[in-house]
């Protein structure tokens, strides 16, 4: 398969996030593979790390997860494949049961209800449907994943 590269202004504002101490996850439909090949492009996941031994869970692990098997790996994984809606939230919520604020970005009618569920909920302003803007309490103008480590700045 062949991967667009993620922006280098995406792998930058990752970058800074993590220097601020923010952790970054990925939620994503996409295939495991793919998923782990993206995130470690963006830093999500160490680079020089094997692929074999990153740990990526799909949404149908998720969903044979109870609340407590769910809480024990949320904090620990930051990839998640082929995740549902529900999964989404049910990352969202289970982070926050731990004590984090979590801030959500998606621009599909598919993310607006993570998007509401999350501390900061942020739409991207371009390419995001109306329900995902209507969700969200921040909508990006320009789509970029750095603009919200600026926000987070100011």
């Amino acid at each position: 398969a062949i991967l667009d590269p993620p922006p280098p202004e995406a792998i930058e504002g990752v970058a800074v996030a993590q220097m601020a101490g923010i952790v970054v996850k990925m939620i994503t439909g996409d295939h495991p593979a793919t998923a782990t090949a993206i995130a470690k492009m963006l830093g999500i996941v160490d680079p020089k790390l094997p692929e074999t031994s990153i740990r990526t869970y799909t949404g149908p692990e998720l969903d044979a997860m109870d609340d407590d098997g769910f809480d024990s790996i949320v904090m620990e994984c930051n990839v998640f494949a082929r995740a549902s809606p529900e999964n989404k939230i049910q990352i969202v919520k289970s982070l926050q049961r731990r004590g984090q604020t979590v801030s959500m970005t998606g621009d599909g009618v598919n993310d607006a209800p993570a998007l509401k569920a999350a501390n900061i909920g942020v739409a991207m302003g371009i390419t995001g449907t109306d329900v995902s803007k209507e969700a969200a309490k921040m909508v990006l103008a320009d789509d970029n994943f750095a603009t919200i480590v600026k926000a987070v700045r100011e």
